[in-house]
């Protein structure tokens, strides 16, 4: 079995990760503070060095004001990565 930190299904994750980062117009550095990290904590994640487990991707998710349940219900359905940004009237 393939080490999920280097599979397509792990890639897909992190890749819907960066993607709500983008869309909320989000850096590396402001992401890091938030989570009370370094910013080499989300660069190591982004760039497929460092795995993230279940807790992480929610404090993830909610950093970038994203609703984690969503976000992973739209990766195991097999969507494409989608903003999933909370609405203001949610």
């Amino acid at each position: 079995m393939q080490k999920s930190l280097k599979s397509a299904e792990y890639t897909r994750l992190i890749e819907a990760l960066v993607a709500v980062r983008h869309a909320s117009g989000v850096r590396q550095q402001a992401l890091a503070k938030k989570l009370g990290r370094p910013q080499s904590f989300v660069a190591k994640y982004e760039g497929g060095e460092r795995r993230i487990d279940v807790v992480e991707f929610i404090a993830i998710a909610r950093a970038l004001d994203a609703d984690p349940v969503k976000l992973f219900r739209d990766f195991v359905a097999g969507k494409p990565a989608k903003i999933g940004l909370k609405r203001a009237d949610a």
